[in-house]
């Protein structure tokens, strides 16, 4: 039996909070749209990770493109924060949100455009969705898993399409996320459960590991 608990979603509050916070400083510092302004907050910029600039790979979680961009991920962010932060307890669902992300924009760094400049929480929302499907395959004989797997599974296909389609879309970064939030959904599990065993749990980290140093080798040798 699975165990929700009522907890409020500390951690998503303080997601949102400071994503805000980020935001308005964009604003602030010559518009969320300017690329120079991007680049001084630390959006994903290959050249720049290159030259020792890790943090690009962390900091783009934070920043948005446009009011539409941070409604549209904040609003995404609440959502999945209230459904998926009680169920998995406030800590693994930070550490899910931000190694997803920072996957994400591995994937980005390595496979994406060499002079384009990303940023956005989609990287670590992906992860979350990502996460449902790990959860519905571990609790199969739980139909209530199994429904949000395929209501999830479905959604990461579309927005896989529309990324596809449209030319403002980061589709690497979503193909991170969506492979470190899977991945870490094995590894983090759900508290006070046994599934996945211990053996799954270990494989998973060292796939997580060893894919993004994959990533980071791979982005730090092109150009």
């Amino acid at each position: 039996m699975i165990m929700y608990r009522e907890e409020e979603p500390y951690v998503t509050w303080f997601l949102l909070a400071l994503t805000l916070a980020v935001f308005v400083l964009e604003t602030l510092s010559g518009g969320s749209t300017s690329t120079s302004t991007l680049v001084n907050f630390g959006a994903k910029f290959t050249p720049l990770i290159q030259d020792g600039q890790w943090w690009r790979l962390i900091a783009p979680i934070f920043l948005h493109i446009g009011i539409f961009h941070i409604l549209m991920n904040g609003f995404t962010l609440y959502i999945m924060g209230k459904s998926l932060e009680p169920l998995m307890g406030h800590v693994r669902f930070f550490v899910l949100y931000m190694l997803s992300g920072i996957v994400g924009n591995l994937a980005s760094f390595a496979f994406g455009s060499y002079y384009t400049i990303s940023a956005g929480a989609s990287t670590s929302l992906f992860g979350t969705f990502a996460a449902f499907l790990a959860f519905a395959l571990m609790y199969r004989d739980n139909p209530g898993f199994l429904e949000l797997g395929k209501s999830f599974l479905t959604l990461i296909v579309l927005n896989l399409l529309i990324s596809l389609v449209g030319s403002n879309f980061d589709i690497w970064g979503h193909i991170g996320g969506i492979i470190g939030g899977f991945f870490l959904g094995f590894a983090l599990g759900l508290p006070k459960s046994n599934r996945p065993k211990l053996i799954i749990r270990i494989v998973s980290v060292i796939i997580i590991i060893v894919v993004s140093y994959f990533m980071y080798s791979r982005g730090m040798n092109i150009g």
